[in-house]
């Protein structure tokens, strides 16, 4: 049972805001607000975000938690804080996997948590990813090279940021820098963030900051269209430098004799 009701009463009252004045500010009617704080009835999603949105709360907070004078809210950057998670299932009810392309990156910042947008998104299955929660997303740029640009990055949801691994790579949303792959240069750290790395050393590491983020994947696999390049044959420069420091490890070795 939610807790709807009951919140939505107290923080109605401790704003000083009639149900009149409430109904005003959501543009809703009156008996609406009347219906849902003696629980006769519930708001739709949409009307529920907003809600959560005028009391800056999350929805989570919102429905689970007991809001009173007790009560106090968890720091937004809290790696175990509960997040909405929209998903689609095919007729099997197995989960699948959606696709962000990049000319959907700036509504995904907008709808990832709304089950509509989510399933508006193309979506496909693996079977090798058949246990846990996966997405898709499409990058561009060069700054994760040698994955070039349009590549699809499938990874898996981290529920809980400080799981996040120092060296591997993960898909991290956040409302600076919306959608973005990196090598993650330091643990999650509460009061600093996630520290972003680039493969391509020519682009400087940096900090988002915890309340910033949204999601977190872990990189799990990769599509491309690109096919690799065999290795050149070494050059004769290459393969001298090669005899050069060959030749003084045998020096080194020889004279430690």
């Amino acid at each position: 049972m939610s807790n709807i009701s009951t919140n939505l009463k107290y923080l109605r009252k401790k704003k000083g805001l009639t149900q009149q004045q409430f109904a005003d500010a959501l543009a809703i009617k009156r008996a609406s607000v009347g219906a849902y704080e003696e629980d006769r009835a519930e708001p739709k999603y949409e009307l529920l975000k907003k809600i959560a949105d005028f009391f800056e709360l999350t929805m989570d907070e919102l429905i689970d938690q007991v809001i009173d004078e007790h009560w106090k809210p968890t720091a937004r950057g809290n790696a175990a804080n509960l997040r909405v998670l929209s998903i689609t299932v095919d007729q099997h009810d197995n989960e699948n996997i959606e696709l962000v392309p990049v000319k959907a990156s700036a509504g995904y910042m907008n709808g990832y948590g709304d089950p509509e947008y989510v399933r508006e998104l193309p979506r496909f299955s693996l079977p090798m990813f058949n246990q846990g929660t996966y997405r898709a997303f499409e990058i561009k740029g060069d700054s994760m090279l040698p994955l070039p640009t349009g590549s699809i990055i499938i990874a898996e949801y981290v529920e809980n940021w400080t799981d996040v691994k120092v060296g591997q790579t993960y898909v991290v949303v956040s409302k600076s820098d919306g959608i973005v792959y990196k090598r993650i240069g330091q643990k999650f750290k509460e009061e600093k963030g996630l520290r972003l790395v680039s493969d391509n050393k020519s682009y400087e590491p940096y900090w988002v900051e915890s309340a910033d983020v949204l999601e977190v994947w872990k990189a799990k696999a990769f599509i491309s269209t690109e096919l690799p390049e065999p290795n050149p044959e070494p050059s004769l420069e290459a393969l001298s430098s090669m005899m050069a420091q060959m030749q003084k490890t045998i020096n080194a070795v020889a004279d430690k004799k």
